[in-house]
């Protein structure tokens, strides 16, 4: 891979949205939301909007607001229920009104002796399981719950024992080896160096080979692979964030749909997107990526296909391997 000095002059500072940048999608977001949660609004009784408020999400956090209309009745309870799907103007200005929230707000990076901290849940045949891994940001430490069981004898392992490793700086040894891995710093900081404009910023990933070409894969395939990945990283500068949802809306046939759980069962957002043949890269049916509804912070996703379902249940950063946030 490049050097990441070279990409700093890159990056595009988007500028900070104001009410009346936000007003236009929130205003069609709203219209949209009238006529498809019931078409036949007519018959409806008076309509009150929400919007949802600020939520905090990680040691990095983004906030983040969806606006929907639910209708009332003379007790004010809400009659909307189960999952929306959003058309494309409607998911198109959904996108939009995360991305120009979520790029508001800015990240610190942690320092190099700090961790981050994820708790991730995979489901192998229906049955989850769970793990931790805490990583320190310098690249010098690992640790991970339950513990790896060594080579050999493994009579007196115990899984429920923190395992951690310590050893040299991870990232001068990839370079020194010629290996393409970075660390999770390393990731972040090439990361900050994007653009915010989604082709501006999907062009450099593109161009890094990130995670590969595949013969025969569209360009719309590609994008939305590259996506897939992007948003296992724990810690994404927000102008990235606000990128990677922006690249979304411009992926044909990419939907939102409101109302849905990700796999542990939470309340979510949903963008996804439907082959109905095999991609090149193997992937086949819907594809999805689930958000928090009120943070936009990345929750899981699925495959039809069964090959992937997976969640994120926790994250953030600590000072210390075995604590949590």
């Amino acid at each position: 891979m490049n050097e990441l000095s070279e990409l700093r002059g890159l990056r595009a500072e988007a500028p900070l949205p104001d009410a009346d940048r936000l007003a236009a999608p929130r205003a069609r977001l709203t219209a949209a939301f009238r006529q498809e949660i019931r078409p036949e609004r007519a018959a409806l009784p008076r309509r009150r909007m929400i919007l949802v408020g600020a939520a905090t999400a990680g040691a990095l956090a983004v906030t983040a607001g969806i606006v929907a209309t639910l209708p009332e009745d003379s007790t004010g309870a809400s009659e909307t229920k189960g999952p929306q799907v959003l058309s494309a103007g409607a998911s198109a200005d959904a996108l939009e009104l995360a991305a120009a929230t979520v790029e508001k707000h800015d990240g610190t990076e942690p320092g190099p002796k700090q961790w981050v901290y994820e708790k991730s849940t995979v489901f192998v045949q229906g049955e989850p399981r769970s793990s931790e891994e805490w990583t320190r940001w310098d690249g010098t430490g690992h640790a991970n719950l339950p513990g790896i069981p060594p080579a050999g004898d493994v009579s007196d392992f115990d899984p429920d024992e923190l395992q951690v490793w310590y050893g040299p700086n991870q990232e001068e040894k990839w370079k020194k080896g010629g290996y393409d891995d970075r660390s999770q710093r390393e990731f972040y900081r090439f990361l900050a160096t994007l653009p915010s404009d989604p082709d501006r910023m999907m062009k450099r990933i593109r161009e890094e080979h990130a995670i590969g070409s595949i013969k025969g894969e569209t360009r719309a395939q590609r994008h939305w692979r590259e996506i897939d990945v992007l948003y296992r990283s724990v810690l994404i500068p927000s102008n990235v964030q606000a990128g990677l949802f922006r690249a979304l809306a411009k992926i044909p046939g990419a939907r939102v749909t409101t109302g849905v759980k990700d796999p542990l069962g939470r309340a979510a957002i949903g963008v996804s997107v439907t082959y109905a043949e095999k991609t090149p890269s193997g992937w086949q049916g819907k594809q999805e990526i689930f958000f928090d509804p009120e943070s936009y912070a990345y929750l899981g996703q699925t495959r039809d296909d069964g090959e992937m379902v997976s969640a994120r249940a926790a994250w953030g950063v600590v000072n210390k391997p075995g604590t949590r946030p």
